[in-house]
């Protein structure tokens, strides 16, 4: 790490580098003896072996991968929002938000809903999640495969699934299951998403 420092601080003068890009050079094997440059001033010198630096770090951006996917709270609310759409329709039904990895963030179930509904949610919100379009389109699109998904534990090609996305980005999908017919399910997860739908895009500018 010492000698490191040194060649940079003889490489470039007077012109003093910071601790953490010492360690910077060190764990990424730079050597200053192995840099030339042709010219002579020392902020030119500065500017230029921090470009260097720079395009060094952007070079290996791609092993860290961010994403923005849905939060407990937001999950918890959009899925008691769907319940009570189907309620107000006289429907119990069940709701379940998954992330965009297809991970449960929140699970509801109505009271009188069967216990079965919990599980075709999931599946209807996976399938979202696995096509990033809704599962109604998609189960008109793709009949050809249809059988061959259903096979698929955690999926499940029926109508009711509704994927979440806001300012260009996919955050999950809700799926709820008991209502009289999979556009009825649909229905009420459209609802939820509508009721609230400024917050899910706040959530993204923050």
């Amino acid at each position: 790490m010492d000698s490191v420092a040194n060649q940079a601080y003889r490489y470039l003068g007077n012109v003093r580098i910071s601790r953490p890009q010492v360690i910077y050079l060190a764990t990424h094997g730079w050597s200053c003896r192995s840099i030339r440059f042709p010219m002579e001033d020392s902020a030119m010198k500065l500017h230029a072996f921090f470009m260097m630096l720079l395009l060094s770090q952007s070079g290996q951006a791609a092993d860290i991968i961010s994403n923005r996917s849905i939060g407990m709270e937001l999950a918890r609310d959009l899925a008691n929002q769907a319940i009570m759409a189907c309620r107000a329709d006289g429907y119990h039904v069940s709701a379940v938000v998954v992330d965009r990895f297809g991970l449960i963030r929140a699970a509801l179930r109505d009271d009188l809903a069967s216990r079965f509904t919990l599980e075709i949610a999931e599946r209807k919100a996976n399938l979202s999640v696995m096509a990033w379009v809704d599962s109604g389109p998609f189960r008109e699109s793709r009949r050809d495969i249809q059988q061959e998904l259903n096979h698929i534990e955690g999926l499940i090609v029926m109508e009711g699934g509704v994927k979440i996305t806001a300012s260009g980005y996919n955050l999950g999908a809700i799926g709820v299951s008991g209502a009289p017919g999979g556009e009825k399910d649909a229905a009420c997860a459209h609802k939820a998403l509508e009721k609230l739908r400024e917050r899910i895009e706040f959530s993204i500018e923050e």
